[in-house]
């Protein structure tokens, strides 16, 4: 029972990781490009679409809690 819950963990782990919000993200992009793809919209932009607007989100995040975090910093 023990390795499948560390089997579990690392999973979670790997797909998750530090943002929830990410993943989340991720799996509904990938459902819409599922979605598109079987219409006749073409659906190549959703993922790169999806990462354009998520990196620098999960970048501005972690830099304004760090800047928050820091004894001394104005932010």
């Amino acid at each position: 029972m023990n390795r499948i819950k560390a089997f579990g963990r690392f999973w979670y782990d790997f797909i998750v990781g530090d943002d929830w919000r990410v993943a989340v993200a991720v799996v509904v992009a990938l459902a819409l490009t599922f979605g598109f793809a079987r219409t006749a919209v073409p659906a190549w932009w959703v993922l790169p679409a999806t990462v354009a607007i998520l990196l620098p989100l999960s970048l501005w995040r972690v830099v304004r809690t760090r800047r928050r975090g820091t004894p001394g910093s104005d932010g």
